[in-house]
C-alpha cells in the first residue's frame, strides 16, 4: 500500500533537485510540449499570485524500482520552431543511483522544464527556413518589462498577460528597461547586504513615475523563486512501477485521454528511437487499422509478461533486434488465416484472439501441420468469447500451455483449458444467442465461410419473419407452443447471413413464399447457404419442427467447426 505525504518547497528548491539529478522523470513521461507562450503565462501566472497546481511526486528507492526501471533527465535545452513549439524531442534515457535520485515526476514535468528552462536552460528559435527539427538557432531569453508606460495589456481579453513576460531573440537590441528574468539568480540578488543595491541598479533607466513599479517587480520575482514555497506536491512511497503507470495515465487523463499503450509506446521510443516509423511500415493493408497497441501487445506475448503490460529494455531490444523475424510471422499469420479462408482485417478491433496464434508461429517453424488445430483454437476462442474479460492473464495462460506444447496449438492442450472446452451446454448457449449479439452474428458468418464474398455487405435477417409471432396464433397449435415459439422466433435456428440488398427485398415476406419466389439454382444455393435441412417444411405452421431440425444440423456443424 503506497503512503502519500503532502509537502511545500520554493521553486529555487525544486529546480536545485533537478539540476543535482534528485528529480528525473519515468521513462514513460510523455516529450516536452508546451510552447514559449504558455512558459511566459507561467511567469505570468507567478507573479500574480495565482497557484500553479500541485505536483505530483513519486519517491523511488532500490525496494520499488528493478534494475531495468529506466528513468530520464530533465531538459537542458528545447529549440523551438517559427511558431515558437516546441520541437517533440525524446528525453535521454537515465540510469540512476537511489543514493542520488529519489524523486521521479508523475505530473508536473511540464511545468518544471518550463521553469527549469526559464533559469538554467538554454532555449533558441529555428529561423524560418532552417531545416525542420534543426538543433539550436537564435537564443532567446525571457525577459520582463519594468517600464510599466510600456506595457500594452488587453483588459477585455480573458487569459491574456498582465505583464510583459516574454521570450525574445533580439538579445543586441534589448530595451535599457528589459530585465532577463534569469538574472534573478545573481549573487547580488540572492543576498540582503547587496540586493537593495542590484535592484536600483537594475532599474536606472527606468522613468521615475515606473521605478517603484519595476522595484516591486523584482522583489516579487525574488519571493517567489526564493522565499515562498509554490511548489506544493505530493509524494507516494511504497509503490512500484506498474502502479505508478496506472497513477501517471489517471493524472493526465484531463483533456485527451492517455491510454498505457500511448505511455509505453514513449518507453518504446526511448529505447527504439525509430519503432513508430518501423510500426507504420508494417500496419499497413491487411493490417491497416489494427494500431501500435497490437505489436506492443505481441512484443510482450513474445519476448515478455503480458500481464505486466510494460515495455522494458530487454523487450525493447528483442523486439528491435528480431524485428524481421516478427514481421515475417505477421505475414505468416495473415497466410494462415486466408487459408482458413478467413481476412486478417476482420480482427483490427479484437485482435488479442490472434496473438497464441503469432505466438505459435514465431517459435514453432512446423506450424503449418496444426492448421486444422489453430482454426479450432480460433473458432472456440471466438464463439466462446474467451477474451471477454481476463484479457492479459489469459494471453499468458495460453503462452504458458503452448509453451507445454513445444510452441503447438492442439486439440489436446485446448480441452485442458475449461474455458475452450467443447461442451454441450457451451454449444447450446451458442444456438441460444440471439439476433444482433456478437457471438450469433459470428456464428453464422463462420458458418458460412464456403460462400460469402468479402466484397459484400451481410446481414443477419430471421428467416420465418420477426413480426409474423405478433399476429394471429395458427389454428393448429397450443398456446403453450405458440409461446415457445414466440421465444425461439428471434434465437440463431431461425437466423441467416444475408447480403444487404436481398435482405432488404426479403423484408417481412413469409419463408415459403420467398423460397417459391425463386429458380431451380437459386432454390439450390438459398438450401446451402442458409443450412435448410433436407425435406423440411418451410410452412410456418411447421415452425416448430423447422425451428428443432435446423438446430439439431446447426449443432452439428457448429461441432465440427469447434473440432
Amino acid at each position: 500500500m503506497s503512503n502519500l505525504n503532502d509537502e511545500n518547497i520554493t521553486i529555487f528548491e525544486a529546480l536545485q533537485n533537478v539540476k543535482c539529478g534528485k528529480y528525473v522523470m519515468p521513462a514513460f513521461q510523455r516529450q516536452y510540449v508546451w510552447s514559449m507562450e504558455q512558459i511566459e503565462k507561467l511567469w505570468d501566472s507567478i507573479l500574480l499570485d495565482y497557484p500553479i497546481s500541485t505536483f505530483l511526486f513519486w519517491h523511488i528507492d532500490d525496494n520499488n524500482v528493478t534494475w531495468d526501471t529506466y528513468f530520464c533527465n530533465f531538459l537542458s535545452s528545447v529549440t523551438f520552431d517559427n511558431r515558437k513549439q516546441a520541437d517533440s524531442v525524446n528525453y535521454e534515457l537515465s540510469s540512476i543511483d537511489t543514493k542520488y535520485t529519489d524523486t521521479a515526476i508523475l505530473d508536473g514535468q511540464q511545468r518544471l522544464t518550463s521553469l527549469y528552462l526559464s533559469l538554467y536552460g538554454d532555449t533558441y528559435i529555428r529561423q524560418k527556413y532552417a531545416r525542420k527539427k534543426t538543433v539550436g538557432g537564435l537564443v532567446s531569453k525571457l525577459l520582463i518589462e519594468l517600464n510599466k508606460n510600456k506595457i500594452d495589456v488587453d483588459e477585455e481579453e480573458y487569459n491574456s498577460k498582465k505583464y510583459d513576460i516574454r521570450f525574445s531573440e533580439k538579445i543586441g537590441k534589448l530595451s535599457p528597461t528589459q530585465f532577463e528574468i534569469r538574472n534573478i539568480l545573481d549573487e547580488k540578488y540572492q543576498s540582503e547586504e547587496t540586493r537593495e543595491k542590484a535592484i536600483e541598479t537594475a532599474i536606472i533607466n527606468v522613468p521615475a513615475d515606473s521605478k517603484e513599479y519595476a522595484r516591486n517587480i523584482l522583489l516579487k520575482l525574488y519571493n517567489k523563486i526564493y522565499k515562498e514555497k509554490l511548489i506544493r506536491y505530493t509524494e507516494i512511497r511504497n509503490m512500484n512501477q506498474d502502479d505508478a503507470l496506472e497513477m501517471f495515465v489517471r493524472f493526465n487523463s484531463g483533456g485527451k485521454a492517455l491510454r498505457k499503450s500511448e505511455i509505453t509506446m514513449s518507453v518504446l521510443e526511448v529505447y527504439w528511437p525509430s519503432a513508430k516509423t518501423e510500426f507504420g511500415k508494417l500496419l499497413v493493408d491487411s493490417y491497416n487499422g489494427f494500431g501500435s497497441d497490437f505489436i506492443i501487445r505481441s512484443a510482450l506475448m513474445l519476448y515478455g509478461d503480458v500481464v505486466k503490460s510494460n515495455i522494458n529494455k530487454q523487450i525493447a531490444e528483442e523486439l528491435k533486434n528480431n524485428w524481421n523475424c516478427f514481421k515475417k510471422a505477421m505475414k505468416c499469420l495473415e497466410t494462415v488465416l486466408k487459408h482458413l479462408k478467413i481476412e486478417v482485417s476482420r480482427f483490427s478491433s479484437s485482435w488479442n484472439v490472434l496473438l497464441p496464434i503469432l505466438y505459435s508461429i514465431y517459435y514453432n517453424q512446423d506450424y503449418e501441420k496444426n492448421l486444422d488445430d489453430i482454426r479450432a483454437y480460433l473458432m472456440r476462442a471466438i464463439l466462446f468469447a474467451y477474451f471477454r474479460s481476463g484479457t492479459t492473464s489469459k494471453l499468458q495462460q495460453m503462452k504458458s500451455n503452448i509453451n507445454s506444447y513445444d510452441y503447438e496449438i492442439t486439440i489436446d492442450m485446448l480441452d485442458q483449458i475449461s474455458e475452450l472446452k467443447v461442451t454441450d451446454g457451451k454449444i447450446e448457449d451458442i444456438l441460444n444467442s440471439e439476433k444482433g449479439s456478437r457471438v450469433a452474428g459470428e456464428a453464422l458468418y463462420y458458418l458460412s465461410l464456403d460462400w460469402v464474398n468479402r466484397n459484400y455487405k451481410y446481414e443477419q435477417d430471421h428467416l420465418h419473419p420477426y413480426d409474423r409471432f405478433d399476429g394471429n396464433k395458427p389454428i393448429s397449435i397450443s398456446m403453450e407452443d405458440w409461446r415457445k415459439w414466440r421465444g425461439n422466433r428471434n434465437r440463431l435456428p431461425n437466423l441467416q447471413l444475408l447480403e444487404g440488398s436481398s435482405n432488404g427485398s426479403k423484408n417481412d415476406m413469409p419463408l415459403i413464399d420467398y423460397y417459391n419466389d425463386k429458380n431451380e439454382s437459386q432454390k439450390e444455393d438459398f438450401i446451402k447457404q442458409a443450412i435448410i435441412p433436407e425435406g423440411i417444411s418451410m410452412e410456418f405452421c411447421s415452425f416448430g419442427d423447422f425451428y428443432e431440425k435446423r438446430k439439431e444440423l446447426l449443432a452439428k456443424k457448429i461441432r465440427a467447426l469447434l473440432e
